[in-house]
């Protein structure tokens, strides 16, 4: 799962954000040093990580993809998931899409201390841009994921990955609205921030 997923997946406040995201940005990053909410918050990202990942229909969606891209299966999906969140919003939360997205980026930058420098770029400008808002057409997805290819230090084949998105787009997205609640109980059941906040 991408940013959006994880931010709400995440509890409703400043250091689990934080948590949820960092993640992505763990280089230089000491566990021991973190404070509880955020180390919690952390684990919860790494919940998310590990279902998303060992799931039996993600796996046979990263498998469609080409030898040539298979690698690089798991980010175009993670990406692709969070516009399917957008997208289908009202199917899983009550509360406006909108007004959410804008309490993650508060709450994000309420955690700006918190996070290594990295991240607090990387977060600073998607605040900026409004990144979580920008995947709304699938062109916006693949050029997103071209982005990312272009900062992976190997060489490699991976932009234009969403082109191999496209024909399985329709099956995918019918998917996603059965795998996403059960990401969702996951997380609930297992509860790993309950004692934060």
């Amino acid at each position: 799962m991408n940013y959006l997923a994880h931010l709400t997946l995440a509890q409703p406040f400043a250091p689990s954000k934080v948590g949820n995201v960092l993640g992505d940005f763990m280089r230089g990053v000491e566990v021991a040093g973190l404070s509880e909410p955020v180390r919690l918050g952390l684990d919860n990202h790494r919940l998310v990580d590990r279902f998303t990942d060992s799931h039996d229909w993600v796996r046979a969606q990263r498998a469609k993809f080409s030898p040539a891209r298979r690698r690089f299966a798991g980010v175009a999906l993670d990406v692709l998931f969070d516009h399917f969140l957008w997208h289908h919003w009202s199917s899983f939360y009550a509360s406006p899409r909108g007004d959410t997205i804008a309490l993650h980026y508060r709450h994000l930058q309420a955690g700006d201390a918190l996070m290594p420098p990295v991240m607090r770029q990387r977060m600073q400008r998607m605040a900026e841009f409004d990144l979580l808002n920008r995947y709304v057409e699938l062109r916006q997805v693949g050029q997103a994921l071209d982005m990312i290819a272009g900062r992976i230090r190997f060489a490699n084949r991976f932009t234009g990955i969403v082109e191999e998105i496209v024909p399985f787009y329709e099956e995918l997205e019918e998917g996603f609205l059965v795998f996403y609640p059960q990401l969702q109980h996951a997380v609930a059941q297992a509860a790993l921030e309950a004692q934060s906040g």
